[in-house]
């Protein structure tokens, strides 16, 4: 078992001047005793204060595609910040970076807006598919997240005991103190039946504003959405004068093809990304069809914020997707290191008899346990999935130097090498062989 005798320490110390001793909720989910407190991070590995050494899997819930504190990016953000830091103002790099985001999404008809985080961004993507319909109501799915503010954050992943049933699913607040009344604003639907869809827009018909998904579920074991299911709910939309928009927050400039709209083929309204494209900088983006983003750019759709487009953010970017545009190969090196890792559990789960379940794509995939050979939706997960067995799984994991995440996902990076793999491979083998002994 690791000695984490400094960062007990230092959550004790924490405690008396940050609540709870954490910045996000999610870090007291560490499957430690306590919050780890990290010394240093480099490519795919992480030292803690007592100088465990972690292959982390987590890499900052994704952001850092290139593994922790790579060069190149140092390097470029190193030379502009000596320029200045906040402008509120623009700079041409804003310009480059849109253009470059563009070539990748292959949107010739799309503009774009920056912002700091996946929670405003979609906040403002909220607002404008409201402001260009003059509807209020939008369609959110059980198991997706859009950020945190009161008026997404509802069945996110809720006990089923309080969502309704399958026909009506109800929203679920995920904290106290929201305002309930953005409960009246928003419809719950489950994910990958457009049966159940298309009930709903029967429903509500021209109420209805728009369609808000994460059109790969990485929130809820990495689904990949049935045959036709993307396509199906853009006809929907379109049919309803509704539009369709794709949340890629965690997915954006990380799959194969660099998004859903071109890994499936199916073109959204408008789209939101973050993590991923500043390789682990603060930035946001929301992007879109010229006709509807010309309603933020007129100002009719307010958006503000001071750190929007700032100087190291945008720097990050510009070096990011350099070298996503000028290596043909990164998305499919990128991939195929996370099918190895996949595959290797896979042939673990049937050598070892054991019930370890991977779902998704390589460069971003989801460890489960469950008897199911697919799950695909929330209800699936919350039914079929041993979360308390994944949790015992990750502890013991950990305590072999091993870091991954609370909710399942694992994030691959450039930085991780075979070595990484084969070790975690290992990691994973004595850790099953364990599990069976209980």
């Amino acid at each position: 078992m690791n000695e984490l005798s400094n960062s007990k320490e230092l959550y004790e110390k924490a405690k008396l001047y940050i609540s709870g001793g954490i910045s996000s909720q999610i870090r007291t989910l560490e499957h430690s005793k306590v919050p780890i407190f990290i010394k240093k991070a480099k490519g795919s590995k992480i030292w803690d204060v007592d100088n465990n050494e972690y292959i982390d899997y987590i890499q900052g819930m994704g952001p850092n595609i290139f593994g922790h504190a790579p060069d190149f990016l140092n390097n470029a953000i190193s030379n502009e910040i000596k320029k200045g830091m906040i402008y509120a103002a623009q700079f041409e790099n804003e310009i480059e970076v849109a253009q470059k985001a563009l070539k990748i999404l292959n949107a010739d008809n799309w503009t774009v807006r920056f912002a700091s985080s996946g929670t405003e961004i979609n906040q403002l993507l909220i607002r404008l598919i409201r402001g260009y319909t003059n509807r209020q109501l939008f369609i959110k799915f059980e198991g997706h997240y859009h950020g945190w503010m009161d008026s997404i954050n509802y069945s996110v992943h809720p006990d089923l005991e309080y969502a309704g049933d399958e026909i009506s699913p109800i929203p679920v607040p995920e904290s106290t103190g929201m305002d309930i009344l953005t409960s009246k604003s928003v419809i719950i639907a489950r994910w990958n039946d457009i049966e159940h869809l298309n009930k709903i827009f029967e429903k509500y018909s021209d109420n209805i504003a728009g369609v808000i998904m994460e059109p790969i579920l990485a929130n809820t074991n990495c689904i990949i959405p049935d045959k036709s299911y993307l396509e199906s709910v853009k006809k929907l939309c379109h049919n309803n004068g509704s539009l369709l928009a794709f949340d890629e927050v965690i997915t954006g400039f990380r799959i194969l093809k660099g998004s859903a709209k071109e890994y499936f083929g199916i073109e959204p309204d408008l789209a939101t990304f973050a993590k991923s494209f500043a390789g682990g900088f603060p930035i946001a983006m929301l992007s879109g069809r010229n006709e509807i983003m010309k309603l933020v750019g007129d100002g009719i759709v307010y958006h503000g914020g001071s750190f929007n487009s700032n100087v190291a953010s945008i720097a990050a970017a510009s070096a990011s997707l350099d070298v996503m545009i000028n290596d043909n190969n990164f998305y499919e090196d990128l991939d195929n290191k996370g099918k190895k890792l996949m595959e290797g559990i896979e042939k673990l789960s049937h050598e070892l008899d054991s019930n370890i379940h991977v779902q998704g794509l390589g460069s971003v995939f989801s460890i489960s346990f469950t008897n199911k050979k697919n799950i695909k939706d929330w209800r699936e997960h919350f039914n079929y999935c041993d979360e308390n067995k994944y949790k015992i799984f990750c502890e013991l994991m950990f305590n072999k130097g091993i870091r991954l995440s609370s909710n399942g996902r694992v994030h691959l990076s450039t930085a991780h090498t075979s070595e990484d793999i084969d070790l975690t491979l290992k990691a994973i083998k004595s850790t099953l062989l364990k599990l069976k002994e209980r």
